[in-house]
């Protein structure tokens, strides 16, 4: 018999993706989703089979009943403190009414419990749901997967094309891991689908510094590319501060500083990861770094 898996956030980008692998890995996949959306990506569930019921996210009875016989909860839900924290914890009181064994968190970034807290909005509030998480009768597996790949094409201004440059802000050899989001569907995927998994796992398509990227954008280009460090960890802070004072955002997901914040963090090398699980399922195909640029220069 196919596993149910429950899956929350479901017509977003990263949770259509992992609808996509539970399907494709014969899971029998439900969705909950807000009575407020949109028509068209509730069809499109359909259409691939998924079984989508329109609730009241704050009716915690109604989200037990459709959790009903569920083997794993999969949240990959995308907010401010309303989501993260409240949202979510609604849904993780109905799946433990309904006695559901798994619940997967929707972190699906750096590992945050060795950050400093206070340093970074977003990943605060995941912090503050773990403690939550963990007081709950339930088996929780939280994916750490560094930043997304696509990023490095898109808004980190890790790269910048236009002057050949990397940009480091302290060490330029502090190591940082990305993974693109389709191997972050695929990993959680099949851990939604495994009953033994440990609390945390760690996984990335590569694990590079600021200095590995020179490496690889002068190959691909066939132009030298630098680092440019503009200043310490300690300056970048500051940035951070001023940038906070002007460009405020506070009701914004991802404001200039938020994604100062993230950078600030992979760079500072307080990430700490014990192992990185990516050969758990070896039918993934992981993409790197350099795999992933190729193929936009």
């Amino acid at each position: 018999m196919s596993k149910k898996v429950l899956v929350a956030g479901a017509t977003g980008n990263l949770g259509g993706k992992i609808v996509d692998e539970l399907i494709n890995l014969g899971a029998d996949v439900m969705a909950i989703v807000r009575q407020e959306t949109d028509d068209a990506k509730i069809e499109k569930l359909i259409n691939q089979g998924v079984k989508v019921h329109m609730i009241d996210m704050t009716d915690i009875e109604e989200i037990a009943q459709h959790c009903e016989g569920v083997d794993c909860f999969v949240s990959a839900l995308s907010g401010l403190r309303e989501v993260i924290i409240d949202t979510q914890s609604k849904l993780l009181a109905g799946a433990v009414m309904a006695k559901v064994p798994r619940f997967i968190p929707s972190d699906y970034a750096i590992d945050f419990t060795s950050l400093k807290p206070g340093q970074n909005r977003n990943l605060d509030m995941r912090r503050e749901f773990h403690v939550i998480l963990d007081k709950q009768p339930i088996q929780a597996t939280s994916i750490f997967n560094g930043a997304f790949m696509e990023l490095l094409t898109g808004e980190m201004p890790l790269i910048i094309k236009k002057y050949n440059r990397i940009l480091a802000w302290g060490n330029p050899d502090q190591k940082m891991d990305m993974t693109t989001t389709f191997n972050i569907a695929a990993f959680t995927a099949r851990v939604a689908l495994d009953n033994d998994t440990p609390r945390y796992m760690h996984i990335a398509g590569s694990s590079l510094s600021s200095k590995d990227y020179v490496g690889i954008l002068s190959e691909l280009t066939k132009h030298p590319y630098k680092t440019f460090r503009p200043g310490g960890i300690g300056f970048f802070n500051i940035l951070i501060k001023i940038t906070k004072v002007f460009a405020s955002g506070e009701n914004e997901l991802y404001p200039p500083w938020q994604g100062m914040q993230y950078m600030r963090d992979m760079m500072e090398g307080r990430v700490k990861v014990p192992r990185y699980w990516n050969d758990r399922y070896p039918d993934i195909q992981w993409t790197s770094s350099k795999e992933y640029l190729k193929s936009h220069f």
